[in-house]
This record gives C-alpha cells, structure tokens and sequence, in this order.
C-alpha cells in the first residue's frame, strides 16, 4: 500500500480503482505514512501556517428542507434568528484585533438576505476592513447574485455539493433539490472567479464507499481552492435523528488523500471533527488540514444555529478561546498567523 500512497503523492492524481483500494485498505499504518506525506506537501506550499476565518452564523432561518439538517424549515423546534448589519459588523469589530482577516457569513438560504441587503454587508465590510477577505457560504443562488455579490467584494464562497451522485442526493434533499443546480452554482461561482470550496459529508446516510471515491474524483477535476469534509452527525428533529454519526477515523483518513490530491487547497479542520473528539482539529491539522474557523458570532446566537446535536459553540470553538487554540497548534507545531491566508496558485 505504501507504494500506491507514494505513486499517488508523487502524481497527484488516482484512479477509481485505486482510490477504492486504499479506502478499503484503512488502517492505522497506512494512515499514518500517509498523514506524514500529506503533511510534507502542505508544509512544501504553506509552511507550518495555520489560518483562522471568524465565522458569523448570520440567520438560522432557511427555506430548506434537507434531510439531514437542524435548520430544516420542518423543524418546528429550531430557535430562528437573524443578525442585522450592524451586528455582523460589530462581530468583524471584534474579531480584527484578535487578528482574524478572513470574515466567513454562513447561513440558511434565508429570503431576508436579498442581493441588496448582503451586497450592502458585505461592501460595508471590506470598506471598513480593506485588508480583509470575506467569504459567503449562503447556498444556492442565481449567476446574476453571485455577480453583484463579487462585485460588492466577496473574495470565496462554500458550497458544499455533499455528494457527486445524483441518486444519493436525492437520498439526502426533498425533490425540488437536484445535484445538477447545486453543480451549476459552483461552475457559476468558479467561472466568476471567486474561490470557491466544495465538499461532503462523511457517513452520511445511505453513503457507499463507491460515493465517496466519486466524492474525491469530482473534487480532483473540479479543482476547487477549498475543500470541507468533515463527519456526518444526526440532529434530534431530522428524518436521520436515528442514523449513526460518521467515523472521525475515515475523515481523517480522506483528509490526508484530498490533500495528496489538491496539494495546494484551503482545507479546514471542521467544528464536526472538534464536536467528535475533543482533540479532532488537531488531528485534522496533523492530517494534512491547514485552515480553523473560530466562531465570532454573538454568544447568544451560537447555541441556535444548530446544525446538528452537540456542535460546539463555546471554549476553543469560540474566538474567547483563540489563545487557547493558540496554545494547542503549537504543542503540535503549528503556528496560528494573522493572515487573510489565500490559496496558493
């Protein structure tokens, strides 16, 4: 297997069989030669850099009805809010000094958030804070709403596609859902230029092996600067309340491939992992993850925004706790920078 990991490290690239043969051939061994390549390539490119984005959960309101989330609009139990402009600002305002330069608004697909209102946030926040990068991870929109929003000064955007299969996807969103939009809005967002992240979940369900070998594939040829995995957790008041969370082990282990594929990519350590296992980011970064996202959000909005059961909204998590994490990235040799940490061509 190491010789596979080598041919796959040295090209870059796999094929279905053998990305199939790796997968199938997880093991703590094999996990380890390949977290250590996948951190000689990501220290090649960005050194021992770890990069922070303050995360602003703006509304938990969402039009949606996917099947495996806690802001579902079926969900009649979910606490609805959502921030104003002055408030998210105020949320920027606290994050600068503690050096964060990425800004990340992330929400339901909610109707409140029209071009007009978020163009305005988001050109409100780059005027205030020009050395700043602001990323939208609002869902599906029209080519003509991803314009105005680039144009305002939107620098990323995360679309997650969840699943390269249209048959699982159906699996996992009401009918009026379908993979071919979701897929239209990232070829938008990349055709305008943002950079763009995509991703999926691991474990979740109804997921085959076959899915996830896609999932990789599709990434590979997308090519996107970004990339967020992270494992799949059931939510209380979803159709999958029953369903068992995914394994922190295989994300880990998907981690270190996508990272051997796309040696240059953005790729988050995720609150799921941190949620997991108490020491699941740092084991993200060792794996070969480069990116965390602290939450700025106001502390009596973090415990609405519930996308699934237990998602941390406090401690390290929150950017009270920066020092901390500080603390826990260098214990592991890493380093948390004042960065806006872009993707490195």
């Amino acid at each position: 297997m190491f010789k596979l990991i080598d041919k796959i490290a040295e090209e870059k690239k796999a094929t279905k069989e053998e990305l199939l043969l790796l997968i199938n051939n997880h093991s703590p061994e094999n996990y380890e030669y390949l977290a250590k390549k996948a951190r000689k390539v990501r220290e090649s490119i960005y050194g021992k850099k770890i990069f922070i984005r303050g995360l602003i959960e703006i509304s938990s309101y969402c039009k949606n009805d996917c099947y495996y989330c806690g802001l579902r609009r079926s969900n009649s139990c979910a606490e609805r809010y959502r921030l104003t402009k002055e408030e998210i600002l105020a949320c920027c305002d606290e994050g600068y000094p503690l050096g964060f330069r990425t800004f990340v608004m992330q929400g339901g697909e909610d109707a409140y958030f029209t071009d007009e209102v978020l163009t305005d946030i988001v050109s409100s926040i780059k005027k205030k804070y020009p050395d700043c990068a602001v990323t939208l991870s609002v869902g599906e929109r029209s080519m003509d709403s991803y314009k105005k929003l680039k144009e305002a000064g939107a620098d990323r955007f995360l679309l997650r596609h969840e699943t390269a299969n249209c048959e699982h996807y159906a699996k996992l969103h009401p009918k009026e859902m379908t993979l071919q939009n979701r897929m239209n809005c990232l070829a938008s967002l990349k055709k305008l230029g943002f950079q763009t992240g995509c991703g999926f979940m691991v474990g979740s369900p109804y997921q085959t092996l076959q899915n996830i070998v896609d999932d990789i594939l599709f990434i590979s040829e997308f090519k996107p600067e970004m990339i967020g995995i992270g494992p799949f957790i059931p939510h209380e008041k979803t159709p999958f309340k029953d369903e068992p969370a995914g394994s922190v082990d295989l994300t880990l282990y998907l981690l270190t491939i996508l990272r051997l594929l796309n040696p240059n990519a953005l790729i988050p350590a995720t609150t799921a992992l941190g949620t997991l296992q108490t020491d699941g980011r740092e084991r993200g970064i060792l794996s070969g993850a480069n990116v965390i996202m602290p939450n700025l959000s106001p502390v009596a909005t973090r415990k609405k925004y519930m996308l699934y059961n237990g998602k941390l909204a406090s401690g390290e998590e929150a950017a009270e706790g920066l020092l901390k994490l500080k603390e826990s990235m260098k214990k592991i040799g890493y380093e948390i920078v004042t960065d806006r940490g872009d993707f490195s061509k």
